[in-house]
Order: structure tokens, then sequence, then C-alpha cells
């Protein structure tokens, strides 16, 4: 049998209880050879596991214990990781949950997923130097025309996300010193309606904080590489939002004030 073939029936052994222990595995001394490997598959979707726990403690909360551990055990043995990396896992648990039927009770879950992925995702961004408001002023003076025309680039660690049910309510109902939370969300007291959200790390600690939907069209042109002319366009205009309703001078100076701001660049033709 090849390497590649060896590998191959190796992992799909370690994630089919129903199969035997790989053949080409050996033992130095004793018997229970199948027994072994049946410790150590255990094992190894264990870690998975509780991998995603930790990952997704509000999904945990929201869900109950013994809930999530099943979600999270069919979930590891459906995709396994890709990387020898345990941070790096668990990217895709959104999109699984949206479409898994024992959660379909809990509609709100998927985003609230999608919400704590984002968190870790910033937690762990590379650092860089934020940059302050005088900055823009070094490029655009007091030029209309040439501040229009400059892109913003954000820190590595900032996500903005829009989420179809209450996922930011729902996220900060559930922070509590000790880590415990109750898993009975009362959608009558935080609403019902889709959030707008931005998550960052400026500094040491994860900030996230809920954005307007003209905020949110506003900083996602941004960072989708739009000039500052273009996203005001874009923002007002997507949802018609008028002069009186959307303050961009307001949001660019909160980008700064929030330092989120890695880069001003004049726009390249």
């Amino acid at each position: 049998m090849s390497w590649r073939a060896q590998q191959a029936d190796f992992r799909a052994a370690l994630l089919a209880a129903d199969r035997p222990a790989p053949k080409n595995l050996c033992a130095s001394v004793g018997p229970g050879l199948e027994r072994r490997f049946n410790v150590y598959r255990n094992n190894v979707v264990t870690g998975l596991v509780e991998a995603l726990m930790a990952t997704y403690p509000v999904v945990t909360q929201l869900v109950g214990d013994e809930f999530m551990r099943e979600t999270a055990r069919l979930f590891a043995l459906a995709q396994p990781p890709r990387s020898p990396v345990l941070l790096d896992y668990g990217e895709s648990f959104a999109a699984f949950l949206h479409d898994f039927e024992p959660a379909a009770a809990l509609p709100y879950l998927a985003d609230v997923a999608r919400l704590e992925w984002a968190w870790l995702c910033a937690y762990h961004a590379a650092d860089a130097e934020p940059l302050d408001i005088s900055h823009l002023g070094k490029l655009a003076g007091s030029d209309g025309d040439k501040l229009q025309g400059l892109t913003i680039g954000f820190l590595p660690s900032v996500h903005l996300l829009a989420f179809d049910h209450p996922a930011l309510s729902i996220w900060a109902a559930h922070q509590h010193e000790d880590g415990c939370g109750s898993n009975r969300v009362d959608l009558s007291a935080i609403g019902q309606a889709g959030e707008f959200g931005l998550i960052a790390r400026p500094e040491m600690q994860v900030d996230v904080r809920p954005l307007s939907k003209s905020a949110y069209d506003f900083f996602k042109a941004l960072q989708q590489g739009q000039t500052l002319g273009e996203a005001m366009e874009f923002a007002m205009g997507v949802a018609g939002v008028g002069e009186g309703d959307f303050d961009p001078a307001a949001l660019i100076a909160a980008l700064f004030e929030l330092q989120l701001v890695a880069s001003i660049n004049h726009k390249k033709h």
C-alpha cells in the first residue's frame, strides 16, 4: 500500500467508528491493537468537540452542553480539520448550524456562531499600528475632492457583519463575568430584527459594536476598496438614506477614534 493510500485509510478509519483499525498498524508489545486504536479515535473526536465548544461558548450556552457535544461530534465527523492548528478549526460551523435540522427551532444560532468566529479571528489577527486622523489632513488638506478620492485600509482584525437575527443582542446577553449564561433567550425583550455589527481588536481587547445600516454600508464599502466619496454615495443610495440621516464626517472621525484605520491612500487608477 502506498504512503498516500495508508494515510487515506488511516484518516477514514479515524472518523468512522464502525470501521476496523487501519491494516498497516502494528503494535510493539501486547495484544489489543483494535482497542488501542478505538481509544485514540475517541480522543481525537473528543478533542475536536472540546475545541468547538471553546470557540463557540455562547452557542454552547444557548443549546446546552449535551446538545452541543453531539452537534460538534457530527460536525467533526462530517468536516474534519484541514490544518493541524486547532485555532483554525470550525470556520464552517455556522453554515453547518444553518442547515442542521435539530437546531431549526433556533434560527438565530448560525448568526451567533458567525459572530463568535469573527470574535476569534479578531482576537488572533495580526497586529498593526493604527493611524490618527492627522494623516487624513496631510493627504487631503482642505481639498474636498482629494478627501473623497482617498481609500481607507482597516486593521486586520476588523470584521463587518450583517445578521438576519439579533445576534449581537443575544451574544451581549450571554456575557457574564462567571462565564455562565442562560440558554433561554427572551426574544420578546431583545426583539427579532436583524442587526449589523463591527468586531475588531484595536489594542488588547476585542471590541464588539452594533452599527446602523448606513454605517455598516459605509464601512463595508470602504473595506471593499471604495473611496470615501464612493462609499458615501453608496451608503446614501443603497437604502435611500437622506442627508439628514447620514453623517459621514462623524463616521470617519469614529474610525480614527476607535483606532481602526491602518492605511490611507489615493485610489490607484
